[in-house]
C-alpha cells in the first residue's frame, strides 16, 4: 500500500496488542487498539473507519464473531477489510466468521508478528485493488 493505512486491532491480550501495534506502525500504518469488544464498538460507533479491522475471537463478554455480527448489523465501517487473528481453530467459528464476510483468518500460534502484518497487508491489498 502506498498510502498510510489505518488498522484497528481488537484483542484482550495487551502484550500482543502492543507487539502488533509496533509491527504495523513500522510498516507505516496508523494503529488504534481496543482491549475488548465494547471498546471496539464505541470507537466504531464514534466514527472510526479503519482500512483493516483485526479481531481476536476468544475474548471475555463477547467473542470476535459476535462482535463482527454486531458490526455488520449496525453497518459500522462497512469498507473495512476484516481479518480474524486468533488461536481459535474450530471449523464452526471459522465458518460463522466467513459468513460474516471476513477476508482472512490467521492463526496466531502459527505466525510471528511480522508475518501477521505481511499477511494482513497482502489480504487488504487484494481488497483495495479489486
Amino acid at each position: 500500500m502506498n498510502k498510510t493505512y489505518t488498522v484497528l486491532i481488537v484483542d484482550d491480550d495487551k502484550f500482543l496488542l502492543d507487539m502488533y501495534r509496533k509491527k504495523f506502525e513500522q510498516d507505516g500504518a496508523t494503529v488504534d487498539v481496543a482491549t475488548n469488544p465494547d471498546e471496539a464498538l464505541a470507537k466504531l460507533r464514534g466514527g472510526a473507519k479503519p482500512d483493516i479491522l483485526i479481531l481476536d475471537i476468544i475474548m471475555p463478554s463477547m467473542d470476535g464473531v459476535e462482535l463482527l455480527a454486531t458490526i455488520r448489523k449496525e453497518k459500522l465501517s462497512p469498507d473495512s477489510v476484516v481479518i480474524m487473528l486468533t488461536n481459535e481453530s474450530s471449523p464452526e467459528k471459522i465458518e460463522k466468521a466467513k459468513k460474516l464476510g471476513i477476508k482472512g483468518y490467521i492463526v496466531k500460534a502459527t505466525r510471528i508478528p511480522t508475518e501477521v502484518v505481511e499477511e494482513a497487508v497482502k489480504i487488504a491489498k487484494l481488497k483495495i485493488e479489486n
